[in-house]
């Protein structure tokens, strides 16, 4: 009998179809792309990612480490431990002053997760899904997974602002829009949406039953004031709402992949059944340093948020007389989503930085279509660090 070796076995695979053809057509991460190209650079910096220098903070590690010796390493809820969703309850009440009760509460394997549950509970194939953009480029791949439509609406930036325009959001949806995803505060411009906006979103979903998926991961990362507005602040218990969070960003965690879905009631049985046939839910020790994170984060917070405000007024004293770099101040999250003027392909001048000065940063293509002449800088870094990618761009952009 004839066995065939493994490199044929796979393309027989292929050749039958055996991978879902929407792989075959996603678009790639140019993010990723670039970060992959910096590593071959000897001595390159890279500002590309998403998250900041600073560890964990001790007494989050330590929980956890507390957790596993008191032997909880088991199996647990899908929808999270009763205590750690009960301390998200708490800190809603606490930091929002709204009351969402813990069965509305479902702990996730990060943000992206998140996302992933709600996108797999809404989503058909040729759904539509409008996506406010510049957005981080793994939401719009999300959508895509679902084989749905992401259908880009972009913010407008004027005189160093970013705004929404909600007619062009409105006028967007048609009978096969499903949902409406909005990151706020936004991942690259630092754009934040405003009260009135969310309740203008909120009716909008009440007149015409279009669910809205709120990434509300940035929340805390807002420079100048504790928080950002939350739609659960404007929406009553049984809106089509989402609302998506992690402990990321505002508490170093972006490795531990833990974050949190609030959804409305009628959501609870299929969040849990998506969660039992995903990942069995988050892993049972480290919900245990999210409790501490909660509990004991604020004041990591606040130190975090005076070195980003120190970090951006540097970045504003070396972009100010700059003849060909043009940036609106970020007022919430740790990015600079700037301009060059001249430069058009993002990736090439993205490359050429690579090449040239050995700085690895994200194009801003990677976030919308209409972004090719943007790129991201991440400077939730140490002043040295940041003060030295900084040189080594104006090197390379005169």
């Amino acid at each position: 009998m004839e066995f065939l070796d493994l490199d044929q076995q796979m393309d027989i695979k292929k050749n039958k179809l055996n991978y879902r053809p929407i792989f075959s057509t996603l678009s790639q991460n140019p993010g990723a792309e670039i970060i992959r190209y910096g590593r071959r650079k000897e001595g390159a910096l890279t500002l590309a990612q998403g998250q900041g220098s600073a560890p964990t903070p001790d007494f989050i590690s330590n929980a956890t480490h507390q957790a596993m010796l008191e032997g909880k390493t088991f199996y647990d809820s899908p929808n999270g431990v009763p205590e750690l969703r009960q301390e998200i309850s708490d800190y809603y009440k606490r930091i929002f002053n709204v009351d969402i009760p813990s069965n509305r509460i479902y702990v996730t394997t990060s943000g992206t997760n998140a996302m992933d549950y709600a996108l797999t509970a809404l989503l058909d194939p040729g759904d539509d899904v409008i996506a406010i953009t510049p957005i981080w480029k793994n939401l719009l791949s999300a959508v895509e997974v679902a084989e749905a439509n992401a259908i880009e609406v972009p913010l407008n930036e004027q005189d160093g602002q970013w705004s929404l325009d909600l007619d062009a959001v409105f006028d967007a949806v048609t009978d096969k829009t499903r949902a409406i995803l909005v990151v706020s505060p936004s991942n690259p411009t630092g754009w934040t949406i405003t009260p009135d906006e969310i309740k203008a979103l909120l009716e909008f979903s009440r007149k015409t039953g279009v669910w809205i998926i709120a990434d509300e991961v940035y929340n805390r990362l807002t420079l100048f004031e504790d928080h950002a507005p939350s739609f659960l602040e404007y929406a009553h218990d049984r809106e089509l709402l989402f609302t998506v969070n992690s402990f990321s960003k505002a508490y170093a965690m972006t490795g531990w992949r833990l974050g949190w879905l609030v959804g409305p009631p009628c959501a609870e049985e299929i969040i849990c059944d998506i969660a039992l046939y995903n990942t069995m839910g988050a892993p049972t020790p480290l919900q245990y340093g999210g409790i501490a994170a909660l509990r004991h984060g604020e004041d990591f917070i606040k130190e975090q948020k005076m070195d980003w405000i120190k970090n951006r007024a540097i970045l504003e004293e070396h972009f100010k007389n700059h003849n060909r770099i043009q940036m609106a101040p970020p007022e919430a999250t740790f990015y600079s989503f700037f301009r060059v003027d001249g430069e058009d392909k993002c990736i090439r001048l993205c490359r050429d930085l690579v090449d040239k000065v050995g700085l690895v940063l994200a194009p801003g293509i990677g976030f919308g279509k209409d972004c090719a002449g943007y790129v991201r800088l991440c400077y939730a870094v140490s002043e040295p660090r940041l003060n030295e990618a900084l040189d080594r761009l104006e090197r390379a952009v005169r």
